[in-house]
């Protein structure tokens, strides 16, 4: 009876933490400096230079980048490409299991095999041809405002839209994109891992 009191004592404060609202999510540095938590992992702090003012910032830099670079809008564009690339990859990926260009060097149906299939004049087309997209955009890469709006809109999407809802738009993208890099990272893997096409 002794045991079950000292334990029911001992989990008390634990199991009414559970159901009080949360602390306030400001930690005392030294008891002065008040730190923001990070929205995504509210356990830690939140990175200094991710202040919220970007698109899509919930404060998620596990590996401290945003403390190593000088342009943070720089960061912001080379994630955008990256989740551009990624998104058309995926959607390559999975349109070459079943659409070919004519040619038996082109009919493997395994993407990771079908890079060596290839000749290597192909990759260097492919390579010249992003060589020539970076050169194009290298002022606006360091020096524009918003220097992942290449002006790139062939379907007026962001026509007559207001602040808010392009603000909108720039997220969903993001969001798009960050899944399409996990996305195409698992399908490497799994064709990797298992050596036959993601649809066979």
């Amino acid at each position: 009876m002794k045991f079950a009191s000292l334990l029911s004592l001992l989990a008390a404060p634990l199991l009414a933490s559970a159901f009080l609202a949360p602390a306030p999510k400001t930690t005392r540095a030294r008891g002065v400096v008040s730190m923001v938590q990070s929205k995504a992992l509210p356990f830690l702090a939140a990175p200094k230079k991710l202040d919220g003012s970007l698109v899509g910032d919930f404060g998620f830099d596990p590996m401290g980048i945003s403390d190593q670079v000088a342009n943070l809008k720089y960061v912001r564009a080379a994630e955008l490409k990256h989740g551009r690339v990624a998104m058309l990859g995926f959607l390559g990926w999975v349109v070459t299991q079943f659409v070919h260009l004519p040619g038996e060097i082109y009919a493997e149906s395994n993407p990771l095999k079908a890079i060596a299939a290839v000749p290597l004049i192909s990759h260097v087309q492919i390579f010249l041809f992003i060589a020539a997209i970076e050169l194009a955009t290298l002022d606006r890469t360091y020096t524009a405002d918003k220097p992942w709006d290449l002006g790139f809109d062939p379907m007026n999407m962001s026509k007559g839209k207001s602040e808010q809802q392009m603000k909108d738009l720039e997220l969903k993208e993001l969001k798009n994109g960050r899944l399409a890099m996990i996305a195409i990272i698992g399908l490497m893997a799994q064709t990797a891992y298992t050596g036959i096409p993601l649809f066979s």
